[in-house]
This record gives C-alpha cells, structure tokens and sequence, in this order.
C-alpha cells in the first residue's frame, strides 16, 4: 500500500481517509479539516508541507493488536471483536439520559460520572452544529446539561480528534467518545503525545456501521420536504429506543415536524452514503476503547420498551470506570453471556467476515487498501460466510471499485 499512500492528501484522494481529524491535530499548522458534500470532513494540507507525523498516526491507512491481547480475554470473542474482558447489558439510572441516548445512554451516563466522580474534566464528543444542524462539531462538554445536548446518534461526518487540543490543554484527564476509528487514532496519538497520555482519563467508542457523508442528511431533509436552509435541528435517534429520525424546520414563521423509523432512515436513505472507508473496516464495535457501546439487538424490542445499551469492557481501566460508576448509582448493569455480543451484533459479524474478499480484490485491482495486524479476516471469511456470500465479497467490491470509480483518485472538494 506504501506505493500509494505516502502523505495525507493521498490518504484523503485515494479514499483510505476516515474524517476523524487526527492528522488536524497532530499537525495543525499543516492540516485543516473541511466539509466536503460527498465525502465528509477531510483533511486539506497546506502547499509543500511534509506530513509524515500526521500519517503515523493515521486509522485510515491501518489498524494493529500486540502480539498478546494481555490476561483475561474472552477466547471466544477476540479474533473478530478485539478484546473483550466482560459483556454487559445496562442503562443510565437518570430518565433523561436514557431517553435521549440511542439505546440505554450509558456513554452519556459514563462520561458524567467521570466529570462528577472522578474528577475528569469534561468529556470531548460530537453535537449539532449551532446555526447548521446538518452537520456536527466536536466540543468538550463539562456538565450534565452539555452532555444532553450531544446524546444519541449523529449519523454524519464528525472530527471529534481535530478539537483533541481541548483534551491535551486541559488540567485535568478527561473522558473522549468517538467512532471506533476515532477512538483507534487516539490510541495511536497516545504512543507520541505525552499530553494525550497524561490527559486521556478513558475512552468510550460508540458501536459504528459507517459514517454517511452529509448528502445522506440533506436527503433525509429532502424527503420531508424541506430545504436544508430551513431545518432547525435533526435527530437521527433517540427519545426512545431506538428512536425515530426527526427533523424540525421552520418555514414562513411556523415550526414543522417531520419523522420516520430508525430502521427506514438508515435503511433506505443514510447508509447509502456511507463513505467508501467504512466498506473496508476491520473495526465497528471500537476494539481499541477502554469501554463501547452498542444496541443490544439480540431480542425484539416492543414499541414502548425503555433503552437499554450493549457495554464491551475491553481494558482494566474500562473496568475499573464500570465498577465505580455502577456503585455510584448513574448506571445499572447486568452480565451477559458472551454469545450475546454476536446475537446482538450479527450485522457486524457479517461485515467483518467480507472484509479478506473485499481486501483482496482491492489489491489484485491494485486499489489502495488498509492493513490490518493481530485483527482476523480471511478465518472469519473462511468459516463464518457461505459460498454465496464469499463470491459476492469479491464481486461486489469489483462491482463498487468501477461505479464509485475507486481507481482514480477524488481531490478533497471544499464547501
């Protein structure tokens, strides 16, 4: 992959780039982050800059485990869910917390005990972008009101690690909640921030499918009706579990509000938009956090049925946070049987059983393809897909690579 990845700009125009902003911040008199319709937050380098540091730091071009995952492991999980020491089903203790998370609101929960209980000083996350609620921005949230007001759900482009200044500034550690690949990149920038050593107190992934770009939310917008200069604020989930996609305009002085079904929104318009990285991920449950969250799909949910939230513990200091935000009161957790993680999740296990067919034929095309270390593909290939399902990870990425044009690099297009 080196002969095609040698610099960031060549992360973003070859399609490898995430939009997680870790090269923003590694280098930020070199790099900024931008919009771009289509593709989401991407990097733009300034003229001539070397950005070596930048891409060392990069989960775009790859993803590696030790050789050893360390004690404690559940066998059973960790060639194609990373490790996993315990698995637990809960919900946040506070009403309002669980009704606007996109399950049972325990990132929200957690991050509020760390800022109550132990301490840290905010939480860094993702929210509505005040006066353009079709995109989102990345803030450090310090209180329970601030918290609130990023819970559920943004199924559109976010660069939470671009603002990781507000962390490594900060006087005190603090809690960071992102995608699995923005959690992957702070693991990375850890091994060369001492800032970011010292002042990432725990992190928290969020269990991830794919990010569409910020087309997918106009057409949301669109198919309600309303025009993007109208939309006062859109919720993709949440206020139940899992909530409906909702967006709220105002047009010739009158509030309107329009929503449909978690499953029809994301089924039929937003993952359509997916960005092309997300196709080739190795990670969508965060295998590098201390702590994720998921939804718990492994039993019908009925209409009315309050949230409840999938927890991986996957570090000691995850578990330790989970200890002590249960005896606190703010969550309230039961253990889980490790199959449940795959009963739960078996979307996912799919997507990683295609991802050898997929890799493969990226590089007998000669198309730049991530590399991933100690993370499993062609097992799960081989034992978990059928036939079928094994020929079409191969056709189906042939298929993708003529129509989205995968072989001929897309410069960044700036709003």
């Amino acid at each position: 992959m080196r002969r095609h990845i040698a610099t960031i700009t060549d992360v973003a125009e070859r399609h490898l780039c995430t939009g997680c902003g870790a090269c923003a911040y590694a280098q930020p008199d070199d790099i900024a982050m931008v919009d771009d319709l289509d593709a989401g937050r991407r990097p733009v380098v300034r003229p001539g800059a070397a950005t070596a540091v930048a891409l060392d730091t990069c989960p775009g071009v790859g993803l590696g485990h030790p050789d050893d995952h360390g004690p404690g492991v559940i066998d059973e999980l960790v060639g194609a869910w990373g490790p996993v020491l315990e698995v637990w089903e809960g919900h946040a203790t506070d009403p309002a917390i669980r009704w606007a998370g996109s399950s049972g609101g325990a990132a929200t929960a957690l991050a509020l005990h760390g800022i109550e209980h132990e301490a840290m000083h905010g939480a860094l996350h993702v929210r509505q972008r005040p006066g353009d609620p079709l995109r989102n921005e990345a803030v450090l949230g310090r209180s329970r009101d601030e918290l609130l007001a990023g819970a559920g759900s943004r199924y559109a482009p976010a660069s939470p690690c671009e603002r990781l200044d507000l962390v490594a500034e900060a006087p005190s550690p603090c809690v960071v909640i992102g995608k699995p690949c923005d959690i992957a990149a702070v693991a990375k920038l850890r091994l060369h921030d001492r800032r970011l050593a010292q002042n990432v107190g725990v992190t928290i992934a969020i269990f991830c499918a794919g990010t569409p770009s910020a087309r997918g939310t106009r057409e949301l917008v669109e198919r309600f009706g309303f025009a993007p200069d109208e939309v006062r604020s859109v919720r993709y989930r949440g206020n139940g579990w899992p909530g409906r996609a909702t967006v709220e305009a105002e047009r010739d002085g009158e509030r309107h509000e329009q929503s449909m079904s978690y499953a029809e929104s994301w089924g039929s318009i937003l993952q359509r938009h997916r960005q092309w990285r997300c196709h080739v991920c190795a990670d969508h449950t965060g295998e590098f956090a201390d702590l994720a969250v998921g939804d718990p799909w492994y039993r019908d949910i009925g209409p009315d049925e309050p949230g409840s939230s999938l927890i991986l513990v996957r570090t000691r200091r995850g578990r330790e946070l989970l200890e002590r935000a249960v005896a606190s009161g703010v969550l309230e957790v039961t253990p889980l049987a490790a199959r449940r993680l795959v009963d739960a999740q078996p979307n996912l296990l799919d997507t990683r059983g295609a991802l050898w067919g997929r890799l493969a034929t990226l590089r007998v095309l000669g198309i730049a393809a991530p590399r991933y270390r100690n993370m499993a593909t062609f097992p799960i290939w081989w034992s978990h897909l059928s036939p079928v399902a094994k020929l079409r990870s191969v056709t189906g990425t042939a298929r993708r690579v003529v129509r989205k044009r995968l072989h001929r690099r897309r410069p960044v297009r700036p709003e």
